[in-house]
Protein backbone atom coordinates (compact mmCIF):
# COMPACT_ATOMS: atom_id res chain seq x y z
CA UNK A 1 0.00 0.00 0.00
CA UNK A 2 1.66 3.06 -0.86
CA UNK A 3 1.02 6.68 0.67
CA UNK A 4 -0.23 9.65 -1.05
CA UNK A 5 1.58 11.82 -3.95
CA UNK A 6 0.54 15.03 -2.62
CA UNK A 7 2.51 16.94 0.42
CA UNK A 8 0.19 16.44 3.35
CA UNK A 9 -0.05 19.66 6.38
CA UNK A 10 -1.56 17.56 9.01
CA UNK A 11 -2.83 14.08 9.86
CA UNK A 12 -5.55 13.00 12.23
CA UNK A 13 -5.71 9.51 13.12
CA UNK A 14 -8.76 7.44 15.08
CA UNK A 15 -7.19 4.63 16.71
CA UNK A 16 -8.48 1.23 17.80
CA UNK A 17 -7.97 -2.01 18.61
CA UNK A 18 -7.48 -3.41 14.79
CA UNK A 19 -8.57 -0.79 12.64
CA UNK A 20 -7.05 2.76 12.31
CA UNK A 21 -8.97 5.79 10.42
CA UNK A 22 -6.50 8.36 8.97
CA UNK A 23 -7.75 11.78 7.53
CA UNK A 24 -5.24 14.24 6.03
CA UNK A 25 -5.47 17.88 5.51
CA UNK A 26 -2.66 19.60 2.40
CA UNK A 27 -1.78 23.52 3.09
CA UNK A 28 -4.90 25.13 2.52
CA UNK A 29 -7.02 22.81 4.36
CA UNK A 30 -8.69 20.47 2.16
CA UNK A 31 -8.87 16.86 2.37
CA UNK A 32 -6.75 14.87 1.06
CA UNK A 33 -6.37 11.63 2.71
CA UNK A 34 -9.16 8.99 4.05
CA UNK A 35 -8.19 6.01 4.37
CA UNK A 36 -9.05 2.91 6.70
CA UNK A 37 -6.08 0.58 7.99
CA UNK A 38 -5.30 -2.59 9.33
CA UNK A 39 -3.40 -2.53 12.66
CA UNK A 40 -0.69 -4.90 10.81
CA UNK A 41 -1.01 -2.62 7.69
CA UNK A 42 -0.67 0.86 9.54
CA UNK A 43 2.93 1.33 10.89
CA UNK A 44 4.82 -0.04 7.16
CA UNK A 45 2.51 3.13 5.59
CA UNK A 46 3.02 5.52 8.26
CA UNK A 47 7.06 5.02 7.25
CA UNK A 48 6.83 5.35 4.10
CA UNK A 49 4.64 8.88 4.49
CA UNK A 50 6.77 12.08 4.24
CA UNK A 51 7.83 13.58 7.96
CA UNK A 52 4.38 14.87 8.95
CA UNK A 53 2.20 16.74 11.78
CA UNK A 54 0.51 13.87 13.22
CA UNK A 55 -2.37 14.43 15.69
CA UNK A 56 -3.93 11.84 18.28
CA UNK A 57 -6.32 11.20 20.70
CA UNK A 58 -4.58 10.71 24.28
CA UNK A 59 -6.26 7.41 25.14
CA UNK A 60 -5.56 3.83 25.47
CA UNK A 61 -2.04 2.99 23.25
CA UNK A 62 -1.79 6.72 22.05
CA UNK A 63 1.50 7.16 23.64
CA UNK A 64 2.98 4.02 22.51
CA UNK A 65 2.24 5.27 19.19
CA UNK A 66 3.38 8.90 19.75
CA UNK A 67 6.88 7.32 20.60
CA UNK A 68 6.95 5.05 17.63
CA UNK A 69 5.71 8.04 14.85
CA UNK A 70 8.36 10.41 16.61
CA UNK A 71 10.84 7.79 15.59
CA UNK A 72 9.54 7.75 11.92
CA UNK A 73 9.80 11.80 12.09
CA UNK A 74 6.66 12.52 12.50
CA UNK A 75 5.80 15.79 14.68
CA UNK A 76 3.07 14.33 17.02
CA UNK A 77 0.35 16.01 19.00
CA UNK A 78 -2.09 14.20 21.43
CA UNK A 79 -5.28 16.07 22.56
CA UNK A 80 -7.81 15.11 25.17
CA UNK A 81 -10.18 13.03 23.90
CA UNK A 82 -13.19 15.77 25.39
CA UNK A 83 -11.27 18.51 23.97
CA UNK A 84 -11.95 17.09 20.32
CA UNK A 85 -15.49 16.02 20.90
CA UNK A 86 -16.91 19.56 20.23
CA UNK A 87 -15.38 19.29 16.48
CA UNK A 88 -17.48 15.55 15.51
CA UNK A 89 -19.96 16.44 13.30
CA UNK A 90 -23.49 14.59 13.35
CA UNK A 91 -23.46 10.98 14.11
CA UNK A 92 -20.31 9.25 15.59
CA UNK A 93 -17.85 7.61 12.62
CA UNK A 94 -14.47 6.68 12.77
CA UNK A 95 -14.26 8.74 9.96
CA UNK A 96 -16.31 11.40 11.67
CA UNK A 97 -13.43 11.47 14.44
CA UNK A 98 -10.25 11.39 12.49
CA UNK A 99 -11.96 14.61 10.64
CA UNK A 100 -12.74 16.11 14.20
CA UNK A 101 -8.92 14.99 15.63
CA UNK A 102 -7.62 16.85 12.28
CA UNK A 103 -9.60 20.17 12.47
CA UNK A 104 -9.17 20.07 16.87
CA UNK A 105 -5.42 19.85 16.28
CA UNK A 106 -5.31 23.04 13.70
CA UNK A 107 -6.70 25.16 16.32
CA UNK A 108 -4.34 27.95 17.77
CA UNK A 109 -5.33 27.56 21.45
CA UNK A 110 -5.91 23.78 21.74
CA UNK A 111 -3.76 22.25 24.59
CA UNK A 112 -1.94 19.06 23.77
CA UNK A 113 -0.73 16.09 26.17
CA UNK A 114 3.11 15.44 26.59
CA UNK A 115 4.34 12.15 25.51
CA UNK A 116 5.45 10.00 27.83
CA UNK A 117 8.70 8.10 27.74
CA UNK A 118 8.26 3.91 28.26
CA UNK A 119 9.60 4.35 31.42
CA UNK A 120 7.70 6.95 32.69
CA UNK A 121 4.75 4.80 32.17
CA UNK A 122 6.28 2.36 33.61
CA UNK A 123 7.19 4.27 37.19
CA UNK A 124 3.22 5.20 36.58
CA UNK A 125 2.22 1.89 36.63
CA UNK A 126 3.77 1.44 39.91
CA UNK A 127 0.90 4.06 41.27
CA UNK A 128 -1.83 2.46 39.54
CA UNK A 129 -1.13 -0.97 40.45
CA UNK A 130 -1.14 0.10 44.18
CA UNK A 131 -4.09 2.15 43.60
CA UNK A 132 -6.26 -1.40 42.49
CA UNK A 133 -4.54 -3.25 45.01
CA UNK A 134 -5.87 -0.72 47.54
CA UNK A 135 -9.55 -0.62 46.32
CA UNK A 136 -9.19 -4.40 46.01
CA UNK A 137 -8.66 -4.53 50.09
CA UNK A 138 -11.31 -2.38 50.49
CA UNK A 139 -13.52 -3.78 48.94
CA UNK A 140 -12.86 -7.32 50.59
CA UNK A 141 -12.76 -5.83 54.20
CA UNK A 142 -16.01 -4.50 53.90
CA UNK A 143 -17.41 -8.19 52.63
CA UNK A 144 -15.77 -9.93 55.40
CA UNK A 145 -17.25 -6.80 57.89
CA UNK A 146 -20.83 -6.87 56.08
CA UNK A 147 -21.33 -11.22 56.09
CA UNK A 148 -19.65 -11.12 59.71
CA UNK A 149 -22.90 -8.56 60.79
CA UNK A 150 -25.08 -11.24 59.88
CA UNK A 151 -23.95 -13.23 62.50
CA UNK A 152 -23.93 -10.13 65.18
CA UNK A 153 -20.32 -9.69 65.17
CA UNK A 154 -18.87 -6.22 64.63
CA UNK A 155 -15.34 -4.69 65.53
CA UNK A 156 -14.18 -1.11 64.63
CA UNK A 157 -12.83 0.10 61.65
CA UNK A 158 -9.78 -0.35 60.10
CA UNK A 159 -7.87 -3.06 58.00
CA UNK A 160 -5.87 -3.18 61.47
CA UNK A 161 -9.03 -4.98 62.90
CA UNK A 162 -9.44 -7.90 60.65
CA UNK A 163 -7.24 -10.52 62.74
CA UNK A 164 -9.44 -9.60 65.62
CA UNK A 165 -12.22 -10.25 63.65
CA UNK A 166 -11.16 -13.51 62.20
CA UNK A 167 -10.50 -14.59 65.73
CA UNK A 168 -14.46 -13.86 67.13
CA UNK A 169 -15.35 -15.63 63.66
CA UNK A 170 -13.25 -18.91 64.43
CA UNK A 171 -14.30 -18.49 68.48
CA UNK A 172 -18.17 -18.32 67.71
CA UNK A 173 -19.78 -21.84 67.82
CA UNK A 174 -23.48 -20.50 66.41
CA UNK A 175 -21.35 -19.70 62.99
CA UNK A 176 -21.78 -22.23 60.59
CA UNK A 177 -18.63 -24.06 59.53
CA UNK A 178 -19.08 -23.07 55.71
CA UNK A 179 -18.96 -19.92 56.51
CA UNK A 180 -16.23 -19.82 58.67
CA UNK A 181 -14.38 -21.28 55.79
CA UNK A 182 -15.42 -18.45 52.93
CA UNK A 183 -14.51 -15.75 56.07
CA UNK A 184 -11.73 -17.51 56.43
CA UNK A 185 -11.24 -17.26 52.58
CA UNK A 186 -11.09 -13.71 52.90
CA UNK A 187 -8.85 -13.16 55.32
CA UNK A 188 -6.51 -15.10 53.32
CA UNK A 189 -7.15 -12.49 50.51
CA UNK A 190 -6.73 -9.48 52.52
CA UNK A 191 -3.44 -10.74 54.16
CA UNK A 192 -2.42 -11.40 50.74
CA UNK A 193 -3.07 -8.01 49.01
CA UNK A 194 -1.37 -6.09 52.16
CA UNK A 195 1.89 -7.99 51.60
CA UNK A 196 1.51 -7.00 48.09
CA UNK A 197 0.53 -3.28 48.85
CA UNK A 198 3.73 -3.60 51.33
CA UNK A 199 6.23 -4.77 48.46
CA UNK A 200 5.31 -1.79 46.13
CA UNK A 201 5.47 0.89 49.39
CA UNK A 202 8.61 -0.14 49.47
CA UNK A 203 9.55 0.25 46.02
CA UNK A 204 7.94 4.02 45.72
CA UNK A 205 9.61 5.07 48.85
CA UNK A 206 12.88 3.81 46.73
CA UNK A 207 11.28 5.54 43.78
CA UNK A 208 11.01 8.66 46.45
CA UNK A 209 14.35 8.83 47.53
CA UNK A 210 15.80 8.83 44.16
CA UNK A 211 13.48 12.24 43.29
CA UNK A 212 15.11 15.05 43.95
CA UNK A 213 11.47 16.70 42.89
CA UNK A 214 9.74 14.35 44.75
CA UNK A 215 12.10 14.84 48.22
CA UNK A 216 11.56 18.41 47.71
CA UNK A 217 7.37 18.20 47.47
CA UNK A 218 7.32 16.01 50.77
CA UNK A 219 8.43 19.04 52.21
CA UNK A 220 5.35 20.58 51.60
CA UNK A 221 2.51 20.19 54.32
CA UNK A 222 0.15 17.69 53.42
CA UNK A 223 1.93 15.76 51.12
CA UNK A 224 3.95 12.84 51.62
CA UNK A 225 5.78 9.99 49.98
CA UNK A 226 2.76 8.95 47.70
CA UNK A 227 1.51 12.02 46.77
CA UNK A 228 5.06 13.59 45.77
CA UNK A 229 5.62 10.90 43.24
CA UNK A 230 2.18 11.26 41.93
CA UNK A 231 2.66 14.78 41.29
CA UNK A 232 6.45 14.34 40.20
CA UNK A 233 5.13 11.78 37.75
CA UNK A 234 1.90 13.07 36.04
CA UNK A 235 2.49 16.76 35.99
CA UNK A 236 4.86 18.70 33.70
CA UNK A 237 5.14 22.52 35.09
CA UNK A 238 5.68 23.46 31.77
CA UNK A 239 2.90 22.92 30.61
CA UNK A 240 1.02 25.09 32.62
CA UNK A 241 1.35 28.75 32.46
CA UNK A 242 0.61 29.71 36.12
CA UNK A 243 -0.04 27.40 39.37
CA UNK A 244 -3.97 28.47 39.23
CA UNK A 245 -3.95 26.91 35.53
CA UNK A 246 -2.04 23.81 37.36
CA UNK A 247 -5.48 23.68 40.06
CA UNK A 248 -7.79 24.51 37.48
CA UNK A 249 -6.37 21.27 35.47
CA UNK A 250 -6.78 19.54 38.94
CA UNK A 251 -10.52 20.44 39.38
CA UNK A 252 -9.86 22.75 42.43
CA UNK A 253 -11.57 25.89 40.48
CA UNK A 254 -14.88 26.63 40.85
CA UNK A 255 -17.03 25.86 38.20
CA UNK A 256 -17.88 28.89 36.30
CA UNK A 257 -21.78 29.80 34.31
CA UNK A 258 -21.35 33.53 33.50
CA UNK A 259 -23.29 35.55 31.56
CA UNK A 260 -24.32 39.18 30.53
CA UNK A 261 -21.65 40.72 32.72
CA UNK A 262 -22.65 38.79 36.01
CA UNK A 263 -20.23 35.98 37.09
CA UNK A 264 -21.69 33.29 38.70
CA UNK A 265 -19.49 30.72 40.27
CA UNK A 266 -20.28 27.36 42.03
CA UNK A 267 -18.51 23.88 43.13
CA UNK A 268 -14.98 22.83 41.96
CA UNK A 269 -15.36 21.48 38.93
CA UNK A 270 -14.21 18.00 39.83
CA UNK A 271 -12.52 18.03 35.94
CA UNK A 272 -8.85 17.13 35.29
CA UNK A 273 -6.63 14.36 37.54
CA UNK A 274 -9.48 12.67 39.84
CA UNK A 275 -6.47 10.52 41.85
CA UNK A 276 -4.29 13.90 42.15
CA UNK A 277 -7.00 15.84 43.62
CA UNK A 278 -8.42 13.37 45.78
CA UNK A 279 -4.45 13.12 47.36
CA UNK A 280 -4.58 16.69 47.98
CA UNK A 281 -7.58 17.50 49.54
CA UNK A 282 -6.87 14.53 51.82
CA UNK A 283 -4.06 15.65 52.67
CA UNK A 284 -5.10 19.14 53.15
CA UNK A 285 -7.90 17.51 55.46
CA UNK A 286 -4.98 16.37 57.56
CA UNK A 287 -3.42 19.90 57.48
CA UNK A 288 -6.37 20.68 59.01
CA UNK A 289 -6.80 18.18 61.65
CA UNK A 290 -3.60 19.07 63.17
CA UNK A 291 -3.64 22.46 62.57
CA UNK A 292 -7.26 22.56 64.34
CA UNK A 293 -5.09 21.63 67.75
CA UNK A 294 -3.37 24.14 69.96
CA UNK A 295 0.20 25.35 69.67
CA UNK A 296 -0.12 22.88 66.13
CA UNK A 297 3.29 24.50 63.98
CA UNK A 298 0.84 23.88 61.13
CA UNK A 299 -1.63 26.58 62.12
CA UNK A 300 -0.48 29.56 59.59
CA UNK A 301 -2.93 32.90 59.77
CA UNK A 302 -4.54 31.94 56.42
CA UNK A 303 -5.56 29.04 57.34
CA UNK A 304 -6.48 30.17 61.21
CA UNK A 305 -8.58 32.81 59.54
CA UNK A 306 -10.45 30.99 56.91
CA UNK A 307 -11.33 28.12 58.99
CA UNK A 308 -13.06 31.08 61.52
CA UNK A 309 -15.64 31.32 58.46
CA UNK A 310 -15.73 28.46 56.34
CA UNK A 311 -16.85 25.22 57.04
CA UNK A 312 -14.09 22.57 57.20
CA UNK A 313 -14.43 20.86 53.77
CA UNK A 314 -14.73 23.77 51.91
CA UNK A 315 -11.32 24.93 53.82
CA UNK A 316 -9.30 21.63 52.59
CA UNK A 317 -10.66 22.28 48.93
CA UNK A 318 -9.17 26.26 49.48
CA UNK A 319 -5.92 24.46 50.54
CA UNK A 320 -5.70 21.67 47.90
CA UNK A 321 -6.14 24.18 45.58
CA UNK A 322 -3.54 26.49 47.50
CA UNK A 323 -0.66 23.58 47.61
CA UNK A 324 -1.22 23.14 44.03
CA UNK A 325 -0.28 26.25 43.29
CA UNK A 326 2.51 25.95 45.72
CA UNK A 327 3.74 22.68 43.83
CA UNK A 328 3.19 24.69 40.57
CA UNK A 329 6.03 27.42 41.64
CA UNK A 330 8.43 24.48 42.98
CA UNK A 331 8.46 22.44 40.14
CA UNK A 332 8.63 25.36 37.50
CA UNK A 333 11.25 27.24 39.66
CA UNK A 334 12.94 24.43 40.83
CA UNK A 335 12.40 25.82 44.55
CA UNK A 336 12.65 24.67 47.78
CA UNK A 337 9.47 25.08 49.87
CA UNK A 338 9.43 27.89 52.35
CA UNK A 339 6.98 27.91 55.28
CA UNK A 340 4.77 30.71 56.04
CA UNK A 341 4.83 32.17 59.69
CA UNK A 342 3.13 30.71 62.19
CA UNK A 343 -0.31 32.16 63.30
CA UNK A 344 0.12 34.65 65.64
CA UNK A 345 3.92 35.41 64.69
CA UNK A 346 3.41 39.04 64.04
CA UNK A 347 2.05 39.55 67.61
Amino acid sequence: MEPPEMELKLVGIDTSKNVFTLHGVDASGAASLRRDLRRSAFEAYMAKLAPTEVALEACGGAHHWARRLTAMGHRVRLIPPQYVKPYVKRSKTDRADAEAICEAAGRPSMRFVPVKSAERQGELMVLRTRELLVRQRTQAVNALRGHATEFGLVVPLGVSRVEELLAKLAADPEVPEIAREMLALLGWQIKQIDAQVSTIDVRLLAMHKASDVSRRLAQVPGIGPVTAVSLALNVEAAQFESGRHLAAWLGLTPREHSSGGKQRLGGISRAGHERLRQLLIVGATAVIRHASKPGSRLASSWLTQLLARKPRKLAAVALANKTARIVWAMMARGEAYRARPLAGAAA
